[in-house]
């Protein structure tokens, strides 16, 4: 038996899951509660890939983010009484110091922002909101496109300080706007592809960069999980500053929260997890100005939506956009495209000539 009371689970095959940080297969171990009266939650544990990942979710952080937890946590003292604290371990090791945080240079951000018309995702965007519009929103939250899988976007993570944190490699199908998974999940950081030593990743807000302008410094902060979510809703929803957490843990921490001290916050989860992220709820009223979980999509969705664990984004996309009709149009008929070209056509927003 393990000398502390929360430690990882001893392996056995099979045990070890997702990374919720990474998201590859069979590389991260959970903690588990040798008194078996916390059941932690599937975030809670350690990646193994140490250098490429980092992601390293404890207890102790796990307690603090949800206080709740904690004081109904009971265990018994020597002389069998009930007390309402967390048990100490036996031997209480010495707090290891936290490794520095690592940047990537912003020259590399800079670089990606060339080629986004072999961007898979830029390419569906464009089709939803036009080239414009998708060209400022690209280069708003400062999205990449690197060479990996033809074209796959890069999500940069920079902190409000200008900082690059990360940045996270998706690929994409630009004719469905999907992630693509099959035959495997298209997803890694740019310092695992660049094979950088020693680096310590701390992931931050995917958009977090925003809070430092001045124009948003009075908007209310809606929080998603995906950073697609986060770029489409900012397209149809431009009056609240759209951030991702990065996944459905991702960076969703009391320290990468701190950003958002003062702030009016609205969490916007995707179906199926909204529970748990409204057990969120405490910890960022305890750092925001207010903090609300929306029901909006629960509210609204069938039990076939909610099974498939939908967006925010994609209830935004289930009505067509003017751009989506005529990319189907131009797709259907490639020498419709051959004619607005020529005689310098653009479409309309009848909204906007109202």
């Amino acid at each position: 038996m393990s000398e502390y009371r929360f430690h990882l689970q001893k392996y056995r095959p099979g045990s070890k899951t997702v990374c919720p940080g990474c998201g590859r297969k069979a590389c991260f171990t959970r903690y588990i509660d040798e008194e078996g009266q916390v059941s932690f939650p599937c975030n809670v544990g350690k990646c193994d890939h140490i250098n490429s990942c980092g992601y390293h979710y404890t207890p102790k952080e796990y307690f603090h983010d949800n206080p709740a937890v904690k004081e109904n946590l009971t265990g018994q003292d020597r002389y069998g009484n009930v007390a309402s604290t967390v048990i100490k371990p036996v031997v209480k090791p010495s707090p290891a110091p936290q490794p520095q945080i690592s940047f990537l240079p912003y020259a590399w951000v800079e670089q990606s922002m060339q080629r986004f018309d072999i961007n898979p995702l830029y390419r569906y965007l464009a089709t939803v909101a036009g080239k414009e519009e998708t060209d400022r929103l690209f280069n708003l939250y400062k999205v990449g496109t690197s060479k990996m899988w033809n074209g796959a976007v890069v999500f940069w993570q920079i902190d409000r300080d200008g900082n690059v944190r990360a940045g996270k490699i998706m690929g994409y199908d630009a004719t469905t706007g999907h992630r693509i998974k099959e035959p495997f999940n298209q997803v890694s950081w740019v310092h695992s592809i660049r094979k950088i030593p020693d680096f310590h990743m701390r992931q931050c807000l995917f958009g977090e960069h925003l809070l430092a302008s001045v124009s948003s410094s009075a908007r209310t902060v809606a929080i998603v999980e995906n950073e697609k979510t986060a770029l489409v809703a900012a397209l149809f929803i431009p009056d609240l500053v759209w951030l991702a957490t990065g996944g459905m843990y991702g960076c969703f921490n009391s320290e990468a929260m701190q950003v958002l001290r003062g702030r009016e916050v609205v969490l916007f989860p995707d179906l199926k997890v909204t529970d748990e992220w409204k057990r969120k709820i405490s910890m960022l009223q305890s750092i925001c100005k207010s903090a609300t979980c929306s029901d909006l999509l629960e509210e609204m969705a069938t039990d076939e939506q909610r099974s498939q664990g939908l967006d925010i984004a994609d209830f935004l996309l289930m009505e067509d956009t003017p751009q989506m009709i005529l990319a189907r149009m131009i797709e259907r008929n490639p020498t419709l495209q051959t004619f607005i070209d020529t005689f310098g056509f653009e479409l309309v927003d009848a909204e906007k000539t109202e």
